[in-house]
């Protein structure tokens, strides 16, 4: 007999170099956001304006997962098989939904929404202020202009000790020490290692949760991912919006917010730690569960 060789593809690295460069466009965002709002914005408005940026992060994955499950009903070979031609059903194990076509229409809405950002101006008038930009932006120029030329005399003198690494990574001289401060900032670190652990909450749920509704439900992938989108993500906005709008009216301070997230998450914890006791009965599994007789 021959050897039967096992179907391959090199199909995924397309999928996975799109991957890092969507992630490499739209990783700015939130960083850039963020100080954007914090350089022009009131001290009491800057937690409302921060607020409707997260809660904006939440919409788009809830329209994201409706789009998932529009898309999973659909065929994975739609244009090409028609649908006389389908034998299976959406509830059946070998059905592949339309996956790539939500890639497509993802990638189309990113371009479009990443062209008014081309038209964002360079500086804005502070709220509460009168002055505008361009006068801000005549009284810096002449220290930009003496920082040009002490960066000029220092570049001169590199050059003159030979210190190549530094010509050609200079932003690496003070990036480096920058880091090592972040990381030895004990609220800096707590705070990374808390992110971690929600987005690793956030991630699980959305990898095992759509699998586990099908097993235990007997829901097709397209109903699955859309009760995830409906039944969590809307709950998200709600708690983004309404903490933005307690923070500006009551003019809570880091200490206080502190204390409110950590009651707040030991609360979160408590009612996700109910859930062991409300696991359903395992589905008979031929082979796993039980015997093939």
């Amino acid at each position: 007999t021959e050897c039967e060789k096992e179907p391959g593809s090199l199909l995924w690295v397309f999928v996975m170099v799109g991957n890092i460069v969507r992630g490499m466009g739209e990783t700015p965002i939130m960083p850039l956001g963020i100080s954007y709002l914090e350089d022009f914005a009131k001290a009491e408005n800057s937690p409302f304006y921060l607020a409707c940026l997260h809660t904006a992060t939440v919409i788009g994955p809830f329209l994201g997962l409706l789009l998932a499950s529009f898309c999973a009903e659909l065929f994975v070979d739609i244009g090409s098989v028609g649908a006389d031609e389908i034998t299976i059903t959406a509830t059946d194990a070998r059905w592949v939904g339309a996956w790539w076509l939500g890639i497509l229409i993802c990638a189309l809405l990113n371009l479009l929404v990443g062209i008014p950002f081309w038209f964002l101006p360079q500086s804005l008038v502070k709220e509460g202020e009168t002055n505008e930009p361009e006068e801000t932006s005549e009284k810096s120029a002449a220290p930009l202009q003496e920082n040009d030329k002490n960066e000029a005399k220092q570049t001169m003198y590199e050059i003159a000790k030979g210190e190549l690494f530094c010509i050609l990574f200079p932003s690496c001289i003070n990036f480096i020490p920058f880091l090592k401060a972040l990381f030895h900032n004990p609220v800096y670190m707590l705070f990374i290692c808390i992110t971690v652990l929600q987005f690793s909450a956030f991630d699980g749920m959305i990898s095992f949760m759509p699998k586990y509704l099908e097993q235990q439900f007997g829901k097709s992938a397209s109903d699955a991912i859309f009760l995830i989108g409906v039944y969590n993500l809307p709950v998200l906005c709600v708690g983004y919006f309404s903490g933005g709008l307690f923070m500006k009216k009551f003019k809570i301070n880091i200490y206080q917010a502190a204390n409110i997230a950590f009651w707040v998450s030991l609360l979160e914890y408590l009612l996700y730690f109910a859930a062991y006791w409300t696991v359903c009965d395992t589905s008979p599994v031929a082979g796993l569960t039980v015997s093939y007789q």
